[in-house]
């Protein structure tokens, strides 16, 4: 059965080191999620999230100008980026190892979530609800994400890795 995603209390967030010393934060203001939960047996479940790359907010409207380009995202060639569950594998209780494939610039890598499920539950308003944490690690050149500066002191100005977390509540669709 399919769910729909309560875009306001979902997100989609990442950081990634600013000159070796501090992290910058970013979110992703505009997604789809395509959900099917087997609420007997969470592992048989499966989701695709669309993002919009052009909705990229790290509360710069500079550094979101170059995130869009095609140094980095290039969304305008690539528009979307998607997640495509494999395989959701429990690890005990409510915690999920959740295995997929990720699009960035129109390059496929698979990717691994550790997340944790809570629900269902039943809402005051005789609906059905799902929650997913999800969090998960990336290493941006894998997708063609290339582009740095070398600092004078040494390292670069962007790091390789980025961190992922994903927060989505779904309700079950009448």
């Amino acid at each position: 059965m399919p769910w729909n995603l309560d875009t306001v209390h979902s997100s989609i967030e990442f950081s990634v080191r600013h000159m070796v010393i501090a992290s910058v934060k970013g979110r992703f203001a505009t997604f789809t999620v395509d959900a099917n939960v087997d609420e007997t047996n969470l592992a048989n479940s499966s989701a695709t999230v669309r993002i919009d790359a052009a909705s990229i907010d790290t509360r710069d409207s500079q550094r979101d100008t170059h995130l869009r380009s095609a140094d980095f995202l290039d969304a305008e060639t690539h528009p979307q980026i998607v997640f495509a569950s494999k395989k959701i594998e429990s690890r005990g209780g409510s915690d999920y190892r959740i295995v997929g494939d990720l699009t960035i610039r129109g390059v496929t890598k698979p990717v691994t979530l550790d997340g944790e499920v809570s629900g269902p539950v039943k809402d005051p308003w005789g609906g059905t609800r799902v929650g997913l944490s999800a969090q998960g690690k990336i290493n941006r050149k894998e997708f063609g994400l290339n582009w740095n500066a070398a600092l004078e002191a040494g390292g670069f100005l962007v790091g390789d890795d980025v961190k992922l977390s994903v927060d989505l509540e779904l309700v079950k669709a009448a």
